[in-house]
């Protein structure tokens, strides 16, 4: 997976600025559902990467958001209080079994620089019990299981680079362990923007089993 990762980044001749992404504003409130690394080995190596990457003048993410986005669920203007609750109760009974996963150094997009996972199976799992979850109520998530490609970003680009800087300030860092985490829950947040950062208040905290 790394591997593919990677390959497709080579595909990439330019970054773009990743705040400039369509139907998002400061103003923007949405619900997801995400995964919240809960490692320190992990966030201690996320720390020397974004050190090392300095150079780049990307928009570091700091270490409190840092996330795995499984999908969007709605706008906060779209989704009451009640409907919420609903959600959260549902995710509960369908909450598949708490699972093992490995964060590999270093790789990019268009818009990001982040770390590959794997594996993916047991993401597809929890992704496709809480879209279920979700349906029972009205509530699916807003894209497919199959346009799910999971990773987690370190930094934003901020303005359009050559990508081909952006390969070899990162080509070192690959050589990095990989990062064993155990994912003990899944988080039903509200997502929104805060400058050039993401934030978010949980709304629901689902155990995995």
């Amino acid at each position: 997976m790394a591997a593919h990762d990677w390959d497709a980044f080579a595909t990439v001749t330019h970054m773009v600025n990743h705040w400039e992404r369509p139907g998002w504003t400061p103003d923007t409130r949405a619900f997801y559902w995400m995964l919240v690394p809960d490692s320190e080995p992990f966030t201690a190596q996320v720390l020397e990467c974004q050190k090392a990457l300095e150079n780049l003048r990307f928009d570091a993410v700091n270490r409190a958001s840092l996330h795995l986005t499984l999908g969007r669920v709605g706008d906060t203007d779209t989704l009451s209080q009640a409907a919420l609750r609903s959600l959260g109760a549902a995710a509960r009974d369908a909450a598949p079994a708490s699972f093992d996963l490995v964060a590999v150094p270093l790789t990019a997009s268009t818009g990001a620089i982040r770390y590959s996972v794997a594996p993916w199976h047991p993401i597809l799992e929890l992704h496709a019990a809480l879209d279920a979850a979700g349906k029972t109520l009205g509530l699916p998530q807003e894209r497919s299981a199959a346009s799910l490609r999971p990773h987690i970003g370190i930094a934003y680009c901020n303005r359009p680079v050559p990508a081909d800087a952006v390969r070899a300030s990162i080509a070192p860092l690959r050589s990095l362990p990989h990062v064993l985490m155990r994912i003990h829950d899944v988080q039903l947040v509200e997502l929104r923007r805060r400058k050039n950062s993401y934030t978010w208040t949980t709304i629901h905290r689902i155990q995995l089993r």
